[in-house]
């Protein structure tokens, strides 16, 4: 009841605020309280919560810095709004969050947890009040007039040739975010999420790249893949179990949407991910890094990509801020601190620019004292790319030198790229592209020019 109190409160003390609001009513249970406007509600759920800023400063050079903003697309003070701010918007919001709303609307914690178990458990994943059965009369009848449940609308289902899918989702915006699928024979199937449209980050290699950042996309947005792709999905490619946020975006530039995602999507009343099994991918903003494995017990994948400053700067220009030196010292710091943790290196294989047998013993040496494991992915190429895929022999000669020095090294090769749903692949950009930087002269002859 202590938020009840804080309500009562505001409005006692501040009288104007009652003014500019609907009047109170009275539930009709006898657990009542006054129903308080939305924002109020969002004054008891949050103070000024820090997010990162929507857009780098250059196409060039990423830059990533961090401020308050309470005016985030589909958030008010910290709570998760339809488009006209009329609505909650339920998966929004943590349990804990939840279930202080429900009570502020007069109703016992109880209906909370009934709630997000239709939600995100018990093969339900609701996406309307009529698949609310076992719920009170009254309370499915105050989440029609107070709260929106979904966040996305289906767009488009493309499955590939290999059984992957790519589902189109269009937001209340008109943006377009795209999510994989990925089935696999060992029982393990995996969704690969977006947490932004577009990226700012300006990878060479990836088509998202190309579109720039349009905006972050809400922990809301971020869920309700996950729960589509159960919902569409599961009854075909079986058990949904692993989560990689591996999609558009740099999900650490939208690090506050993005954990609190990760901690409803392992909530084990709901969805029930393991954290080890739902993977946050970055580029290297080394800030947002440690602040994410102080925070979270998910798992970290690294994209490398390349072993020296030089070649990583170019590829990869978020490397003009956050060195490879400083990255990986990061990394050996607050892997310290972790218990039995292993970070995954990503490194896709460009033919001709890190390839070759000099860059596997330089990343064996970059990644000496890192408790690590290293998939190589096969580059899949896109429209304007400059780049060629290292040949499959190559892939395996790379990577046994790897192995021959103790790492643990996978290769990934293509999945969904008749599609275009394979990694680095995802997105539309428009007329107005981020720019391809020059290639450093030693590269001439490996791009396509």
């Amino acid at each position: 009841m202590g938020c009840v109190w804080m309500m009562r409160h505001l409005l006692h003390s501040n009288p104007s605020m009652a003014s500019l609001s609907p009047p109170l009513h009275q539930s009709p249970l006898s657990f009542s309280s006054p129903k308080p406007p939305l924002s109020l509600i969002s004054l008891v759920f949050s103070l000024p919560r820090r997010s990162l800023s929507t857009a780098a400063s250059s196409p060039q050079t990423p830059h990533v810095s961090v401020h308050h903003n309470s005016s985030q697309y589909g958030y008010a003070g910290g709570i998760g709004v339809s488009g006209d701010g009329s609505k909650v918007l339920l998966k929004g919001m943590k349990y804990s969050e939840l279930e202080n709303w429900v009570q502020l609307q007069g109703y016992r914690p109880g209906q909370a947890l009934m709630l997000w178990k239709r939600l995100y458990g018990n093969n339900i994943w609701a996406h309307h009040s009529d698949e609310l059965e076992g719920l009170n009369k009254d309370f499915k009848k105050m989440l029609c007039e107070n709260a929106e449940f979904k966040a996305l609308s289906l767009k488009e289902i493309l499955t590939a040739s290999d059984g992957t899918r790519k589902i189109l989702f269009t937001l209340e915006d008109d943006l377009v975010i795209e999510t994989v699928v990925i089935p696999c024979d060992r029982g393990r199937t995996t969704v690969c999420v977006s947490s932004q449209v577009g990226c700012a980050m300006n990878c060479q290699f990836c088509y998202t790249g190309r579109m720039g950042l349009k905006r972050h996309l809400t922990a809301a947005e971020i869920v309700e893949q996950a729960v589509f792709a159960r919902r569409l999905l599961t009854s075909e490619v079986g058990s949904i179990t692993n989560v990689v946020f591996m999609g558009m975006g740099e999900p650490l530039h939208n690090i506050d949407n993005v954990i609190k995602a990760t901690e409803i999507m392992v909530h084990d009343q709901g969805l029930y991910f393991s954290p080890r099994k739902v993977t946050v991918s970055t580029s290297g903003l080394v800030p947002q890094l440690r602040r994410f494995l102080r925070e979270s017990n998910c798992a970290l994948a690294v994209s490398l990509n390349a072993t020296t400053d030089e070649v990583r700067n170019w590829i990869m220009p978020i490397n003009r801020k956050y060195k490879l030196g400083l990255l990986l010292q990061t990394l050996r710091e607050e892997l310290r601190l972790k218990h039995n943790y292993k970070v995954l290196f990503e490194y896709v294989m460009l033919s001709g620019v890190n390839d070759s047998i000099e860059d596997a013993k330089r990343l064996i040496d970059l990644v000496q004292d890192i408790p690590c494991k290293i998939n190589l992915i096969s580059f899949n190429p896109h429209s304007g790319s400059q780049f060629r895929p290292t040949s499959e022999a190559k892939m395996i000669e790379f990577r046994n030198v790897l192995a021959e020095a103790g790492c643990i090294v996978f290769l990934r090769l293509s999945r969904g790229d008749d599609q275009m749903a394979a990694c680095g692949q995802l997105g539309k950009p428009g007329a107005i592209k981020a720019p391809l930087l020059r290639v450093p002269d030693q590269f001439q002859m490996a791009v396509n020019t």
